[in-house]
């Protein structure tokens, strides 16, 4: 399959995405409880939303890494996400982009935009990246007061997939069902996204 360099794939519906988190405990249990981002959840701090299970296992280490050991499915508004990218900066700015105007967009937006390499199960770089979304100030309020639909703790399964890899199985089919998710054409350029058909 020939996959894009820049492409968010994502578990999605007509009204929802799913993201992942992975925290602590004393943050992951109330928000599945209220199913909301209560306290000791700080909306003073970026938040970082992914796409992509796999890169969030990456990152948490199949949800053994200190603070990391409760992983979080959040089902947030599509039109939420679209507007957190409509309104977002990229971390690192791009060659041919005017380091003044990427400046101010850096300082001005509530939302960063990082592009990684996507990795596989054993956590072994992909040739083609996914995308990290970084929420602070008015980005996190509206994630916590309008976009959160659902909040599932997926811990356990992660822990089956941990052990599953371990005793050398093939996980494909214990994995999310990720597909490139459509984007608008001007989304897609604000985030230096490939541009690729709509796929509705």
């Amino acid at each position: 399959m020939n996959i894009p360099q820049r492409q968010i794939r994502a578990a999605f519906t007509d009204e929802a995405i799913t993201v992942y988190q992975a925290y602590e405990p004393v943050i992951a249990a109330p928000a599945v409880a209220s199913q909301s981002f209560v306290p000791p959840f700080k909306r003073e701090r970026m938040t970082w939303i992914k796409p992509s299970f796999l890169w969030m296992m990456y990152r948490c280490g199949w949800a053994t890494k200190p603070g990391q050991t409760r992983v979080l499915a959040v089902a947030i508004t599509r039109e939420g996400f679209e507007w957190a990218l409509g309104h977002s900066c990229l971390s690192h700015s791009e060659s041919g982009t005017g380091q003044a105007a990427w400046k101010k967009r850096l300082r001005d937006s509530p939302v960063r935009i990082q592009w990684d390499p996507e990795r596989d199960p054993h956590h072994n770089a992909l040739p083609y990246r996914s995308i990290q979304v970084g929420l602070s100030g008015d980005a996190v309020a509206r994630y916590v007061d309008q976009w959160v639909l659902r909040i599932a703790d997926l811990t356990d399964r992660v822990h089956d997939i941990r052990q599953a890899l371990r005793d050398g199985k093939d996980v494909t089919d214990m994995l999310p069902v990720e597909r490139p998710y459509p984007l608008p054409m001007e989304l897609a350029q604000a985030i230096g996204a490939n541009i690729t058909p709509d796929l509705g």
